[in-house]
């Protein structure tokens, strides 16, 4: 499948590159208050804790906010959560230069975290600008696999670069002011917003977590959270062990660049066989790539198997995302992809707050034992998943109501 396809419907490309933008500090928040708290405190676990309540304000706000969003529309739904958000990120800076209680820097965290998940807001759009076109909407899934992992790969190195070169205020104010203008300008795109239509029953029924298989699901991503969560603030630590401290955001980008590669290719493939076998096969490819890490004996080492393993995590997260799509009727799809990264952000914070108390208190590196672990727990939890395809109406799926509509 071409990607000239997927960008054909007119609004596309506008809203894409608003959504690039909005996204694009996804990949730089967590490094750069990381490096703000370490240098101001010296403290990972501290670091670590932040991070967490941040990402449990998202697990718990975020499906929330997605039901509001199929509700009333993306544009009446972003801009004040993404104002939140921005006077919540201010706090951070203001409690850790001002030495504030540590309660008042976790109050400030937790408001950070009530931003719109811009991810989800995008797969929405390309469900209904390619509704009934799964061919097309396998490349999109795919599509916005590779540019969360570009935001992944430039995301650190301009965190690293900014905290580095110009003080390590710099990159964490950056992502701030970067995410203000990018889902504003997205909130401005009302030619792809999924219509009242495709709204029409979001205010009644059952939630997107009841759907049939979508539980399974988010807990299987739960595991595959901590895997990056534990993987990214225990590399932090490998590399100040070593010396290394300045480079470690390309390190992380290599993980992040060996998905985007595969997520490039993904979208070219026509997918054969079940969804839930193929995604069965990418947890089992995660695990065994990600065994590795803890024989690592230095720092570019460790970047080389990142790069190796980042090829098993779009297949991971498209397939996944796919599934949603199948899962949950169509009035729920955006609280649909919301609990799936809920679910994954869940994970990230429970692997960032382990990963930061073992840097702390544990020889360097202990960390790499547990994403190899925490990837055949989401394997096993894989099985859970319902071996066909369902959704709250048997002979309706999200694609084909939506494609009605």
């Amino acid at each position: 499948m071409s990607y000239r396809a997927l960008f054909a419907p007119r609004g596309a490309v506008g809203f894409t590159l608003a959504v690039l933008v909005a996204r694009f500090p996804s990949g730089m928040f967590s490094l750069a208050a990381t490096l703000l708290v370490t240098s101001l405190y010296g403290s990972y676990s501290l670091a670590g804790v932040g991070g967490a309540a941040t990402l449990v304000t998202v697990a718990l706000a975020g499906p929330w906010q997605a039901r509001l969003v199929d509700r009333h529309g993306q544009s009446r739904v972003t801009v004040p959560a993404v104002l939140l958000a921005t006077a919540g990120s201010l706090g951070v800076l203001l409690s850790l230069e001002l030495h504030a209680p540590v309660w008042l820097y976790l109050m400030a965290c937790a408001v950070s975290g009530l931003g719109p998940n811009t991810g989800s807001l995008a797969r929405a759009r390309w469900a209904f600008l390619h509704r009934g076109d799964e061919a097309v909407l396998h490349t999109a899934y795919a599509y916005e696999g590779v540019v969360d992992e570009l935001c992944f790969v430039l995301g650190p190195l301009a965190a690293t670069a900014l905290a580095a070169g110009v003080s390590p205020l710099a990159g964490y104010v950056t992502a701030s002011l970067v995410s203000l203008v990018g889902v504003l300008a997205l909130a401005t795109q009302r030619r792809t917003e999924p219509p009242a239509s495709c709204r029409a029953d979001a205010a009644s029924g059952p939630g997107a977590l009841r759907s049939p298989g979508v539980a399974a699901l988010v807990l299987m991503l739960t595991a595959t959270g901590v895997v990056f969560g534990t993987m990214e603030i225990t590399t932090i630590g490998f590399a100040q062990a070593h010396g290394h401290k300045a480079a470690v955001g390309a390190v992380l980008a290599c993980y992040a660049l060996g998905s985007a590669l595969s997520g490039v290719l993904l979208g070219l493939w026509k997918p054969r066989g079940r969804a839930v076998v193929r995604l069965r096969w990418a947890l089992a490819a995660m695990a065994v790539t990600l065994a590795p890490l803890p024989l690592a004996g230095g720092l570019w080492t460790v970047g080389l198997l990142l790069l190796v393993a980042g090829f098993a995590t779009a297949p991971t997260m498209s397939t996944s995302m796919g599934l949603v799509a199948e899962l949950v009727p169509a009035g729920r799809l955006t609280e649909g992809f919301t609990w799936t990264t809920t679910g994954l952000l869940v994970g990230i914070s429970a692997g960032q707050a382990a990963g930061g108390w073992l840097v702390d208190h544990a020889p360097a590196g202990t960390g790499y034992h547990v994403p190899a672990l925490a990837a055949l727990v989401a394997l096993a939890l894989s099985w859970r998943l319902p071996r066909r395809s369902v959704s709250s109406r048997p002979d309706e799926t999200a694609g084909e109501r939506l494609s009605v509509q």
